[in-house]
């Protein structure tokens, strides 16, 4: 579970992230979704992709004995760990999807509530100045 957290959590921050770089750009909310996700989608998608080819062997129970040199198929150490890889390969691909769909849907909904209500110092929609320009014009 930690490891998957991880992996998750990391891609949505840096989404995220992105995300509010290209607004702070002077993008819309929504435009600045579309568009960290195009660009962190390789990323995203990598991240995921090689974690989950790392561990199908893991999952299909192959390992390499490092003492005779030879393949083993099913051994002791896979029926141990099997369970996990597995756990970790479908967990990983469900959050991705996740992460790359609805993290960034509920960043713009959540983005929208907060400047219709004026929270999180957001401005609502019709204001027509900000307080910077309010204070550059005082200056």
């Amino acid at each position: 579970m930690i490891s998957l957290a991880g992996v998750v959590v990391n891609n949505a921050i840096v989404l995220l992230d992105y995300t509010r770089k290209l607004q702070k750009r002077g993008m819309e909310v929504i435009e600045a979704a579309i568009q960290a996700g195009a660009t962190r989608l390789r990323p995203v998608l990598l991240t995921a992709g090689t974690t989950i080819l790392g561990l199908i062997p893991l999952a299909t129970g192959v390992s390499f004995d490092i003492h005779t040199l030879e393949i083993a198929w099913r051994s002791e150490s896979s029926q141990w760990w099997s369970s996990m890889a597995i756990a970790v390969i479908f967990g990983l691909g469900v959050a991705t999807v996740l992460t790359l769909v609805i993290v960034p849907a509920l960043y713009v909904t959540l983005y929208r509530l907060a400047s219709r209500f004026g929270l999180g110092g957001l401005h609502r929609p019709g204001e027509a100045e900000s307080k910077a320009a309010v204070e550059l014009e005082d200056f």
